[in-house]
């Protein structure tokens, strides 16, 4: 008996790696296609960079590849930096403005050492303090020391401390701001409808003393009167309200101009 052939199938179409192969093929680009649209442009960096490749700016300290009749007279101009905008950095901007801010800090740091070793010199510790903010240097000088509760006329006792403070600013020609502050307890009179106009009149009263006792340029000074609306306290106590009502001299730093009466 004969043994049967077994015919073999010939295979069509294609191989059946291709398959797989065609799979994985799908879904890296799947892949890929998930990453763009979760992706986002960043337009500035993205116009930054554009902008750089149109002005060339990358290109002007090469030399050309192409040989030129005049080469001297040519590259001249790019040699010496004249049409590159490398002054445009944005980066260079950042450094000056760092620098800035680092002479500004140094300048405050020296004029608040100078109050702080006058006022050690003089004994005016306990009775002045000073500390530093983003204006410049403020003296706060307590309305015990200056006036009479409800006033605003200096008292004797405290006008030596003021001539103190004048020679003080005699040495630093910088701007002054006076400011004068009160506790929130209502004041009605003929004199002082209000802490607004007590407070006021207080810090003129502070500035007419120095102008007139130094001879100083009134250009120099302006004067504030807030009432009870920056307290350093709560108006909880007697203590609290004696922190409250005071006069404040803020020495500015030397490049800002004094604001004008709020």
């Amino acid at each position: 008996m004969k043994r049967r052939r077994i015919r073999k199938r010939e295979s069509t179409g294609a191989p059946k790696w291709m398959v797989t192969y065609s799979d994985m093929v799908t879904l890296i680009l799947v892949f890929f296609i998930l990453l763009f649209s979760v992706s986002q442009i960043d337009m500035v960096k993205f116009d930054a960079i554009s902008e750089s490749f149109r002005n060339r700016m990358i290109f002007d300290f090469y030399p050309s590849p192409v040989p030129m009749e005049n080469p001297t007279e040519n590259t001249s101009n790019e040699e010496s930096g004249k049409n590159s905008n490398e002054f445009e950095n944005p980066t260079q901007l950042e450094n000056i403005n760092d620098r800035d801010g680092g002479e500004e800090k140094d300048s405050l740091d020296e004029l608040m050492q100078q109050v702080e070793q006058y006022l050690q010199n003089n004994d005016l510790s306990n009775a002045i303090s000073a500390s530093r903010t983003d204006q410049g240097v403020v003296l706060v000088l307590q309305e015990s020391i200056l006036f009479e509760t409800g006033e605003a006329e200096i008292l004797d006792s405290g006008k030596p401390f003021l001539n103190k403070i004048g020679k003080l600013l005699t040495n630093i020609p910088n701007h002054v701001r006076v400011e004068g502050h009160t506790d929130d307890r209502p004041i009605s009179n003929y004199k002082y409808p209000s802490n607004w106009e007590l407070s006021g009149a207080r810090a003129s009263s502070v500035i007419r003393y120095l102008i007139n006792d130094n001879d100083f340029d009134e250009s120099r000074f302006t004067s504030a009167g807030y009432g009870d609306t920056r307290p350093i306290a709560p108006n909880t106590s007697e203590a609290n309200w004696r922190q409250n009502r005071r006069v404040e001299i803020v020495i500015m730093e030397n490049n800002k101009q004094p604001e004008n009466n709020e």
